[in-house]
């Protein structure tokens, strides 16, 4: 199987090899960032084109050193932290299990309790990720590597900031006499939330005159901490299909009318103009509250209007090679 992965460099087929089990949670880690990444770039030109849609398309962007590819190299690597320690947690992998630093009495600001139940083994997730992920680019010495292993940290460290610790009472009608705790992951979309945050503060940096690490290209913005994604060069408009960049461009994708921002007509179709289309559609309403405990629906018809953007006079795609 580990031979056969497309694209995968000799030290990955090593950890495959050694850790095939690992490879199915991997893949779902895949599907889960995918789906992220979609999410959070719903209403922007680029948008993050999933593998049926062009796989090609996401390498290209990888490929150069943008905005958008510091994102998708934090969000895959958080992608895959998120899949291994959930797969640790639910006992799918041989090489881990719950968090063995998890047990015993402890005590916060509430008071004493005591670790049981199943933490998220978070560490075992990142070093994996780590070793894994970060194996692409230790080959390289160039600016694009550095970047990479940046952003692939950022990633990391923002599916590490959102565990959280949840606990049980135990004791005379529901009270807290004593606590049982463990630390579990949150939901993947607050990590893709900060991280989208960090997308829309990225610093602009180049190289340092050691070719060690990165300073700040514009003076007046701050260093960047491990934190902050980190990009070199500027991102294309994504105005038109361009294979070099990849680049889907705008033609028929939905906009809206009456929005200021960027799924705005104007914005999304880059001045090229909409057309509209009207649509009928099944909808629920006059929802009404039966007693106990249901809520009953109309089935209604609904017209609405569909505005897509126009395509540009040569729609074909283009490339510089």
């Amino acid at each position: 199987m580990c031979d056969n992965v497309p694209g995968l460099v000799s030290r990955q087929r090593q950890l495959c090899r050694r850790h095939p089990e690992a490879m199915l949670s991997i893949g779902r880690g895949v599907a889960a960032w995918t789906a992220e990444c979609q999410h959070q770039f719903r209403q922007h030109r680029w948008s993050c084109s999933a593998p049926e849609r062009g796989h090609r398309l996401l390498g290209r962007v990888l490929l150069r050193s943008s905005r958008e590819s510091a994102f998708v190299h934090a969000i895959s690597s958080a992608g895959v932290v998120f899949a291994i320690t959930r797969a640790c947690s639910q006992g799918e992998l041989k090489s881990c299990s719950c968090d063995p630093k998890k047990t015993g009495p402890a005590k916060d600001n509430k008071g004493h309790f005591d670790w049981g139940g199943c933490s998220d083994n978070v560490d075992y997730g990142v070093r994996f990720a780590r070793a894994f992920v970060d194996a692409k680019e230790r080959k390289g010495k160039d600016a694009r590597a550095l970047m990479n292993l940046h952003n692939n940290r950022a990633g990391r460290k923002a599916v590490k900031r959102f565990l959280k610790q949840e606990c049980k009472c135990h004791g005379v009608s529901g009270s807290c006499t004593l606590r049982t705790c463990w630390l579990a992951m949150a939901d993947f979309r607050k990590t893709g939330d900060y991280l989208w945050k960090k997308y829309n503060g990225a610093i602009q940096v180049v190289m340092n005159q050691d070719g060690t690490g990165f300073t700040v290209a514009n003076k007046r913005f701050k260093k960047p901490t491990k934190n902050d994604l980190v990009y070199f060069e500027s991102s294309p408009d994504y105005c038109i299909r361009d294979r070099d960049v990849g680049s889907l461009g705008t033609a028929g994708r939905v906009c809206n009318q009456t929005s200021r921002g960027m799924d705005s007509c104007e914005v999304m179709c880059c001045g090229r103009g909409y057309d509209t289309s009207r649509v009928s559609r099944m909808t629920k309403c006059e929802c009404k509250f039966h007693w106990c405990c249901a809520v009953r629906c109309q089935d209604c018809l609904e017209v609405v209007d569909i505005h897509t953007c126009k395509a540009p006079k040569s729609a074909g795609w283009i490339s510089r090679t």
